[in-house]
């Protein structure tokens, strides 16, 4: 039997405002710079015969201090050895999306994403002569779920965070369910 290896790393996840407040100041002119922020995820995982790759940024405002809204896009790949054949399949999957971030305390969030993805799949046989087969498909995605944030604080321009989310439409092509339908959730 052979052993397999598994690395994965798990998404890093941060979030950064353009500037620090400045609460000193009496006048507030122009568009508030301090409430912008940029972040994102970068997913690794390795494992015998298999490759995920994934990055994941994201551009928002603090709307309020209980909450975030913002876009992003995602972007992964996946390729997979079939351990019984020369086979491989490769999977391309990006898209664009938009999210909001409810902060009850300044640690604990509820959030929803909408995205839709874009996929490639190729298959490649590894046989002589056979042909490689490519299919392009879509889906939308409603992720709802929550998670921690730590080192959130007013005025404070770093912070990380952690989250568990489901697709709540779970359509058939979503990259969040499995092949029987089952619903998958997605961590960030």
């Amino acid at each position: 039997m052979k052993k397999s290896i598994f690395l994965l790393l798990l998404p890093l996840c941060f979030h950064v405002h353009a500037q620090e407040q400045n609460d000193n100041s009496d006048e507030k002119k122009g568009f508030p710079k301090y409430k912008l922020f940029t972040g994102g995820s970068a997913t690794l995982g390795l494992a015998n015969g298999s490759t995920m790759i994934g990055l994941t940024p994201q551009f928002g405002m603090s709307v309020t201090d209980w909450m975030d809204a913002g876009v992003t896009f995602n972007w992964n790949y996946l390729s997979e050895n079939d351990p019984n054949s020369p086979a491989k399949v490769k999977l391309n999957t990006y898209g664009p999306g938009a999210f909001v971030r409810l902060f009850p305390l300044n640690f604990l969030f509820a959030t929803a994403q909408y995205e839709h993805n874009f996929m490639s799949q190729k298959y490649i046989p590894g046989v002589s002569g056979a042909p490689t087969q490519t299919i392009h498909y879509g889906a939308s995605s409603l992720l709802l779920g929550g998670g921690y944030a730590g080192g959130r604080q007013r005025g404070g321009n770093t912070y990380y965070y952690m989250s568990v989310s489901w697709d709540v439409l779970g359509e058939t092509n979503s990259p969040y369910v499995d092949s029987y339908g089952r619903i998958l959730s997605s961590s960030g």
